[in-house]
């Protein structure tokens, strides 16, 4: 099994809030959004948005692509750990 995933939020906190020295409220402000929001998203509460990765990725000189990369695998990670059991194969190769 593959190690999960780390959540964008996580290294939106470690990566960029904390080596600044930002509080959660600076960042929102700078961010455009609510502090609750903000502080749900960097505490794993809830998933990165498409909206919030603009807003990140234009916050930090990146792309806004790079952190749905990471939501995505981490959404891929939960998801294969209730994978369905009752999903036959349609076909053996796509022409």
């Amino acid at each position: 099994m593959t190690r999960k995933p780390v959540h964008p939020g996580t290294v939106f906190m470690e990566d960029v809030l904390k080596p600044l020295n930002i509080s959660i409220t600076e960042a929102a402000m700078a961010l455009g959004v609510t502090r609750k929001a903000l502080s749900e998203f960097v505490n794993e509460k809830t998933s990165l948005s498409p909206e919030m990765a603009l807003r990140i990725a234009k916050a930090t000189n990146t792309t806004p692509e790079s952190w749905i990369a990471m939501q995505t695998k981490l959404t891929l990670y939960h998801a294969r750990q209730h994978e369905p059991k009752n999903v036959k194969v349609l076909c053996t190769e796509i022409a």
